[in-house]
């Protein structure tokens, strides 16, 4: 999948979501069958309008909506990243250094746009080959996450087993630009118990959970991901950490230079809003993806590399401690991603996510609260 369709089906999302947000201005019983000049509408039109309301139809008692149209948040970003290689007893883990972004984000109703930069590289002008769009929808009924990550070259080494009798902390910290790893790809899911269970109150802000409430959930995903390796790189600086009196063979099942597949998963979870205190949420979701993996890898050892046809398991997890009045909001949010991709002869793990901490401010009452 190319950039550029990412970026339609991110422009067909938001098209989506502003005539939910527009619906949101008026009262949906007594509206669904007119339209904004007060003339009815056909069935099919009806029927449109309804679905499109119905990605926020909530029950008052469990959930609160949101009173204002605009808001103002200061975000905090980490993000965090591993990518794990194995093969017959040998294992590397690469990382690269964890940094923190922080920016103003200006909110109209579900939409929030932002800057953040580097906190140490305050440059927002300078050159860096990392790319990142990492964009999701929370509606009462249906999720939306998209990728789009490239990463940079500054990965090092964190933990590394070469065998029995080798001494794998002197490797550790060591620098390597030798791999490179891109993921893009849309994962969709459904909230069945989505009147009562309000995943906006938890990574959106965009509601309140008045009593404690959990949601099954079940979804579909689509992948893109491509793992390019210099081994020879690699092998070349694990021999010169080595002593004079060791040798080190990088196993063959690490010796390649590129993996390209795509992922096609089905997935099932469940989500819980945790209301402990007046205001106060603490929200805990897990996902558990079965995933179908195609594609091909080129190897030192296989000049015609080798095919990629395997079931394996991925999952997500997502995490919130929140403080929301409808006017103040505070709180931390926590997303991991698990990609995996096992076989007999290698494994390789790539687990990356997010945290965050905000506090925002709601201004500008919708018409239905200035009378209240």
């Amino acid at each position: 999948m190319k950039t550029e369709r990412l970026l339609l089906i991110m422009v067909l999302l938001l098209t989506m979501a502003v005539g939910a947000a527009k619906a949101d201005e008026t009262d949906v019983a007594d509206t669904d069958s007119l339209s904004p000049d007060g003339k009815p509408l056909h069935k099919m039109q009806q029927k449109i309008k309804y679905t499109v309301r119905g990605f926020d139809r909530l029950e008052d008692e469990y959930i609160e909506p949101q009173h204002y149209e605009w808001s103002v948040m200061l975000q905090a970003t980490r993000n965090f990243e591993e990518f794990i290689l194995s093969s017959n007893g040998q294992s590397i883990m690469f990382s690269p250094d964890q940094r923190i972004k922080l920016g103003p984000y200006f909110g109209w109703r579900w939409f929030f746009l932002g800057w953040t930069f580097d906190l140490k590289n305050l440059d927002i002008f300078s050159h860096t080959d990392k790319r990142e769009i990492d964009f999701s929808i929370y509606s009462s009924q249906i999720g939306v996450d998209l990728f789009y990550r490239r990463t940079g070259s500054d990965y090092q080494l964190r933990q590394v087993r070469m065998g029995y009798g080798i001494d794998g902390t002197r490797f550790e910290d060591t620098p390597f630009s030798g791999i490179s790893v891109g993921i893009t790809g849309v994962n969709a899911y459904y909230i069945f118990n989505h009147g009562r269970f309000s995943y906006p109150a938890a990574f959106s802000q965009s509601t309140c959970q008045k009593i404690s409430c959990g949601s099954w959930m079940a979804g579909a995903g689509f992948y893109k991901n491509t793992l390019d390796l210099d081994f020879e790189q690699l092998r070349s600086l694990l021999e010169d950490k080595m002593g004079a009196n060791e040798a080190v063979k990088l196993d063959s099942g690490l010796m390649f230079d590129r993996i390209k597949y795509y992922d096609y998963s089905l997935s099932g979870g469940y989500a819980y809003n945790w209301v402990f205190a007046k205001n106060w949420l603490f929200c805990s979701s897990g996902q558990v993806a079965l995933a179908y993996k195609t594609g091909h890898g080129d190897t030192a050892d296989d000049y015609d590399g080798f095919s990629i046809k395997k079931l394996n398991l991925d999952g997500i997890g997502r995490f919130a401690l929140v403080y929301n009045n409808t006017r103040w909001y505070a709180g931390a949010t926590a997303i991991l991603r698990t990609n995996n991709y096992r076989t007999e002869r290698f494994s390789a793990i790539n687990i990356f996510g997010s945290f965050n901490t905000f506090v925002g401010y709601n201004f500008g009452l919708k018409k239905r609260y200035r009378q209240k």
